[in-house]
């Protein structure tokens, strides 16, 4: 169970890197970029954050692409919320399966 310093922070940095990613996302033409979600460790080091790709066959070659800027991405969280975070968290990101999971039920439902 998530302390409520975990919730908030994790939403924090949700909606901040939304908006980044909002940005990053204009660099590629086509591509839909969602942070879905973000966890954080217990200690608020380590920041799980699930990404929505869409298409999702370019799905594989932007997350290569965002691992390689992961640094980039994390100063500009850095600068965006130094005033509430002392240590700004590592960053992992992982493609959010969910809307794939979807779709298949979808699949499913309809045989």
């Amino acid at each position: 169970m998530d302390s409520t310093r975990q919730l908030k922070i994790s939403r924090l940095l949700q909606k901040e890197l939304g908006k980044i990613f909002l940005n990053y996302a204009r660099s590629m033409h086509g591509v839909l970029l969602t942070v879905t979600e973000v966890r954080i460790s217990p200690d608020l080091s380590i920041a799980h954050c699930y990404l929505s790709i869409f298409p999702t066959e370019r799905a594989n070659e932007i997350m290569t692409q965002i691992e390689d800027d992961t640094s980039k991405i994390r100063f500009q969280l850095g600068n965006i919320v130094h005033n509430q975070l002392r240590i700004i968290p590592e960053l992992n990101f992982h493609i959010d399966p969910t809307l794939d999971k979807l779709d298949h039920i979808d699949e499913l439902l309809k045989k």
